[in-house]
């Protein structure tokens, strides 16, 4: 049974407040900057996405996908990177369209089930190395999810091993979930900048979008409803967690994977705590501290955070240098 139980994070007062944790980790975490060097990659639309490298002529390489308006100068992906980085690991970390402070040239951007250029990357750094593994956080972690599993692609045998932490594998309650009162400081800071790139490319491509749907938008389901589901080819909303949810394919994994996450994780529902695939699938790990809320894992004093060291303790088990 694949259920890794007695987790060892370990949090203390106010930190065993999934918002405080998330929140505290968010805000004062300070890791140092990452020498990224930054590759813009075109893709197959003629489009393009930007990828930073972290590189010390490794054999073995961990690739870093971040969450909702996130990017590789997120604190979870600089301080993964330091973590893999000093256990000999090269870094491939990859910026969504959009997310690189660049705006991207197309209507379309990203979503959370969009593996076609996740593949693109993957298949593009892949060459340089003997064993590789695949790391995501929140929506990069439903991504990667996704993608080593739905049957799309055939896997590289390079990839050794997948963890995705704090990842919303249900999307469609976890969209409620965040719409309710307890998470509005979120959701108001995610619609801000979605909004804000939104309305950008309405400006851009007047032909394609509606400005009424703006005064629609009141939460991320509507950005979603209205904006998400309709540039990016889905019928609705509910289309679109439909389709693009990793929870209906955990079955079918293969690759040894590892899914962290937290019970007071306040955007995950509890559809996002899959025991029974875990309990039949011998490839599929589950590990769901009591604490650590979204992102957090808050560690005081020490420079690996610990769902780091967790993530690379795994990882470890199935890399053979």
């Amino acid at each position: 049974m694949p259920i890794k139980k007695g987790s060892t994070y370990k949090a203390t007062g106010l930190l065993r407040n999934g918002h405080i944790n998330s929140m505290y980790t968010y805000l004062s975490r300070k890791v140092p900057p990452i020498p990224f060097i930054r590759e813009r990659v075109t893709t197959p639309d003629n489009d393009f996405t930007d990828v930073d490298l972290y590189f010390q002529n490794s054999r073995k390489a961990v690739f870093l996908f971040h969450g909702l308006e996130g990017s590789t100068s997120s604190q979870y992906i600089q301080g993964t990177s330091h973590t893999f980085y000093d256990h000999g690991y090269d870094v491939v970390a990859m910026n969504y369209r959009g997310c690189s402070g660049k705006d991207n040239l197309h209507l379309r951007s990203y979503h959370s089930g969009n593996t076609p250029d996740v593949h693109l990357i993957i298949s593009k750094y892949i060459e340089s190395y003997d064993e590789v593994v695949l790391v995501g956080f929140s929506l990069g972690g439903n991504k990667i999810l996704k993608y080593s599993s739905d049957g799309i692609y055939n896997l590289s045998p390079k990839i050794k091993a997948v963890c995705a932490v704090s990842a919303p594998v249900d999307l469609h309650s976890c969209s409620l979930k965040i719409c309710t009162w307890q998470n509005y400081f979120y959701e108001r800071k995610f619609l801000s900048t979605l909004l804000a790139k939104a309305k950008t490319k309405a400006q851009k491509f007047p032909d394609d979008i509606n400005l009424s749907i703006f005064d629609k938008i009141k939460n991320l389901y509507d950005f979603d409803e209205y904006f998400t589901a309709p540039v990016h080819g889905f019928k609705d909303a509910a289309d679109y967690y439909a389709q693009c949810n990793s929870l209906q394919f955990l079955k079918n994994i293969r690759i040894p994977t590892l899914l962290l996450n937290a019970q007071d994780d306040p955007f995950l529902s509890k559809s996002c705590f899959p025991y029974n695939i875990a309990d039949q699938n011998p490839s599929f790990f589950l590990e769901a501290p009591k604490y650590g809320g979204h992102c957090g894992f808050y560690t005081k004093g020490k420079s690996y955070y610990w769902d780091e060291l967790e993530i690379l303790s795994f990882v470890e088990n199935y890399i053979n240098e």
